[in-house]
């Protein structure tokens, strides 16, 4: 009998030696100029300054305006402020072709004036509505101080609208008339634009006298 020969084992592939894997220079000294940079851990950091007094009130005071800024440079606050109206100035203004006044009538035409109360030609209102009584346009306002307003004076004093004003009992700009409200025990001496006959006699029984001033 024939022998088969065997097919022949073939060598197995030697793999290369692992290579050791060079470190770049540069990343090696990196920790090394770290290590030697890093303060020792028996070297700790001084504790900061505390700030001063001073330096904390220049903190809370109010920071001074940049250069540049001042009251000539304010101005008011965006879409506050509009451009001025301008009409009759075309389609293209945005106020149309008549401007704003409309088509026809009184109001389209130039020199139109509203008057106070006019109700186009109809019977205006102040003139509708009836009338009673009467109001005297020459009357004369006068300002009032009654008797136990003038207790607050000494005996022998002389009250005039001027000494009156400066207590604030009456405005300057009106005469002064005494009305007789209240009691009065003390002589004084009154000179007034007008007296109430109650007024008078009570001033007049407590000693005082009364004097008329001419408007």
């Amino acid at each position: 009998m024939v022998e088969k020969k065997k097919p022949a084992k073939k060598p197995a592939k030697k793999s290369p030696p692992p290579r050791a894997k060079a470190r770049p220079a540069a990343r090696a000294a990196k920790p090394a100029r770290a290590a030697a940079e890093a303060p020792s851990k028996a070297e700790k950091p001084a504790p900061p300054d505390r700030p001063t007094k001073a330096a904390k009130a220049a903190k809370t005071e109010t920071p001074s305006l940049p250069a540049g800024l001042g009251i000539h440079s304010l101005a008011p606050a965006f879409g506050s402020t509009h451009y001025r109206k301008r009409v009759g100035r075309g389609p293209g203004s945005g106020h149309g072709k008549t401007a704003g006044r409309g088509n026809k009538g009184q109001k389209s035409r130039t020199g139109y004036r509203h008057l106070r109360g006019f109700e186009g030609g109809q019977m205006p209102l102040h003139r509708r509505l009836p009338k009673r009584g009467f109001t005297n346009i020459f009357r004369v306002e006068y300002d009032i101080v009654n008797l136990t307003a003038l207790d607050r004076f000494e005996a022998g004093d002389k009250i005039t609208p001027e000494l009156l004003v400066e207590k604030q009992l009456v405005r300057k700009s009106r005469p002064v008339k005494i009305l007789g409200d209240g009691q009065i025990a003390k002589a004084l001496s009154v000179a007034a634009h007008k007296f109430s006959a109650s007024a008078q006699a009570k001033i007049e029984a407590a000693g005082g006298r009364c004097e008329v001033i001419p408007r």
